[in-house]
């Protein structure tokens, strides 16, 4: 009888070593997803960023430019910013389709990929 009761509590003892080993294995994959993705969304905005700054010196130029074409600076700048205006507009109808579902499908195809370290 004692061997049955020895045998059950090292099977329970294993059972909560495997549960634990479990979990440790879980917020392991959870981790790694997740500096997977904040990685990926890091080098994405730093990309952005750097983007975002050469538009800029380019828009500004190109509203001097337009400027210095029709006689007054501030057409030009009127015009670039109507420009804005106008890709505003279009990228807030299509902000689902555009933005949102590929800033979707790239989370969750991130979080379903399986490979590990």
């Amino acid at each position: 009888m004692e061997s049955n009761s020895t045998t059950i509590e090292k099977l329970i003892e294993k059972a909560e070593i495997y549960s634990k080993t479990t979990l440790e294995l879980y917020k392991c994959e959870a981790i790694y997803k997740s500096a997977d993705i904040f990685s990926c969304l890091a080098v994405k905005l730093a990309i952005a960023i750097v983007v975002v700054v050469v538009l800029l010196f380019a828009n500004i130029g190109l509203a001097f430019y337009l400027g210095d074409y029709f006689g007054e600076i501030w057409y030009g700048f009127f015009l670039v910013g109507f420009g804005y205006l106008f890709i505003g507009i279009i990228l807030y109808i299509f902000k689902n389709k555009w933005i949102k579902n590929p800033v979707n499908n790239f989370i969750i195809s991130k979080m379903n990929n399986n490979d590990l370290i």
